[in-house]
């Protein structure tokens, strides 16, 4: 009897003494940061073409995103497009009359649009043709990487807004004072200040299609 209660003793005590291990394993080696999780990093990311330097200082992008912005450059960026006369406040005044409208997905209508759709019909109200798609809007105009160079009616591009396998995800147009118009998949067409958490982390660089 003494023999098996030392030996559920030894045993008792060599699981205390692995649980207590373990513990003192994950107070030593605290949880990984959201950056270390997820491999971004806030350090500036430079990428060069024979065309365009995209410098984005603050942008948080995973390897594979750095990759895939590699590639999206590599097949164009910069394009121009033939511009009429047309101001930034007069692509603002449109881009206003669509408030409200709701959302959904291939929608260009007052009846509902997506976030490429309202700056698509905005722009051909003015006789400026641009695909009706994000990814492909942000190859036009002249790139501006720092946001403290905006000026309304610059396209603004975000990433990882919804799960996709297009690198840029979100669209809109700058209307100043540090807020922008565009087609949220919850409020429809709003406008939104870009220093809002949400958007600023996921905000990758604007193109100024207006001269």
């Amino acid at each position: 009897m003494n023999l098996r209660i030392s030996g559920k003793l030894i045993l008792f005590a060599a699981v205390a003494a692995l649980l207590l291990t373990a513990s003192c394993s994950r107070r030593s080696h605290p949880a990984s940061s959201r950056a270390e999780a997820t491999g971004r990093t806030n350090e500036a990311v430079v990428l060069k073409t024979p065309a365009v330097t995209l410098r984005l200082t603050g942008v948080t992008m995973s390897g594979a995103e750095k990759k895939r912005l590699e590639e999206f450059m590599e097949d164009g960026i910069g394009r121009s497009i033939d511009i009429p006369a047309v101001s930034p406040e007069a692509i603002i005044e449109t881009a206003r009359t669509y408030l409200g409208v709701p959302h959904c997905m291939g929608g260009t209508t007052s009846k509902c649009m997506d976030c490429s759709g309202l700056i698509f019909r905005v722009f051909d109200s003015h006789g400026i043709i641009l695909p009706h798609n994000s990814e492909e809007q942000a190859r036009y105009g002249t790139v501006i990487s720092d946001r403290g160079n905006l000026r309304p009616g610059d396209l603004l591009f975000f990433i990882r807004t919804y799960n996709t396998s297009r690198l840029i995800t979100h669209s809109g147009i700058y209307t100043g004072n540090g807020s922008f118009i565009h087609t949220s998949s919850s409020k429809g067409v709003t406008v939104t200040s870009l220093d809002d958490p949400w958007w600023s982390e996921r905000y990758l660089f604007a193109t100024r299609i207006l001269r």
